[in-house]
């Protein structure tokens, strides 16, 4: 018999339900999932990225699937966030759970004009910068990739926002631990990681990229190991907190990402297969733990780390 067990844990001081949260950009904006799972069940969830002015995204097709993943090139389509304060926030406030805001922008003014709208809003959790994204031309992945623009972007949206400032780190570059420690230095108070790894398929049929932006982002199974790495450099790296996404699908994939250094995790492609997929990690983290002779979540955190028992 499996033990009740308290699955809360925290992500500076952001207190979490549990260590499960939906990931942004696979869970929309909450209503597209409302009948479909419970969402006060889940730790948090990371809204789909908000930009200053609405953005159109890339031109179809947007996803093709591949024998290991998703491979996505949505180009951050999004309302704007006037539309996404107006018509998604109250939701995700009356949701029952954790929200944290994914912003995205071209510019630093960009980023900072979302963060500073959002001030306004009591329901806000937290803030995602996304300085990762590979399916845009402009900010987004050229952010990511170099840690003096990284420092930049997240120092000048710590100068106008108090609340809980996690940054999503992304796979495409050779030292992400580089990357890490500059956000940290600038004023991170969490990092995320991973955003999708930059892919591309051929459609044998048209004999041309089967994306409508050429390349795109793979998510799922086959970037877990990626995903792992990334988190497990980081985690020895920074002082921070890191959430940890990438292939996520079972209770043991949590177990593995809080021993790589995780305080949390985020699940996304798995979620379009089976929308319950959250829910169902949750039901079976006490089992997980208590198979691994763990009391808590937490006791988990950088177990596999150099230097722990």
């Amino acid at each position: 018999m499996v033990k009740p067990v308290n699955l809360e844990v925290a992500v500076g001081t952001v207190r979490l339900a549990n260590p499960v949260l939906a990931a942004s950009g696979t869970f929309g904006f909450g209503p597209e999932y409302a009948g479909l799972a419970n969402l006060a069940r889940l730790g948090g969830i990371a809204a789909k990225g908000v930009s200053p002015h609405p953005w159109p995204g890339n031109p179809p097709p947007r996803v093709w699937e591949t024998e290991s993943g998703l491979l996505n090139s949505i180009g951050l389509q999004n309302p704007g966030v006037e539309a996404f304060c107006r018509e998604y926030l109250p939701f995700l406030a009356r949701a029952g759970t954790r929200v944290v805001v994914n912003v995205i922008g071209r510019t630093v003014d960009e980023y900072c004009r979302v963060v500073e709208r959002l001030e306004a809003e009591a329901a806000v959790d937290a803030i995602e910068l996304n300085i990762s994204c590979p399916n845009i031309k402009e900010g987004g992945l050229s952010f990511g990739q170099d840690p003096v623009h990284a420092a930049e972007v997240t120092a000048a949206v710590r100068a106008v926002t108090q609340r809980p400032l996690w940054v999503k780190l992304s796979p495409n570059v050779t030292e992400p631990e580089r990357i890490a420690e500059a956000v940290a230095a600038a004023g991170a108070d969490a990092l995320t990681a991973i955003n999708t790894v930059l892919g591309m398929a051929i459609d044998l049929k048209r004999r041309r990229p089967a994306l409508g932006g050429l390349s795109g982002g793979l998510s799922g199974p086959a970037i877990k190991p990626i995903a792992l790495r990334v988190v497990y450099q980081v985690a020895q790296t920074v002082g921070i907190p890191v959430i940890g996404i990438g292939g996520i699908r079972t209770a043991e994939d949590v177990a593995e990402f809080m021993m790589a250094g995780a305080s949390a995790v985020m699940v996304g492609t798995a979620t379009f297969s089976d929308p319950s997929t959250m829910e169902r990690i949750i039901e079976d983290l006490p089992g997980c733990l208590q198979r691994l002779g763990a009391k808590s979540p937490s006791d988990l955190i950088g177990a596999a780390l150099p230097g722990r028992p």
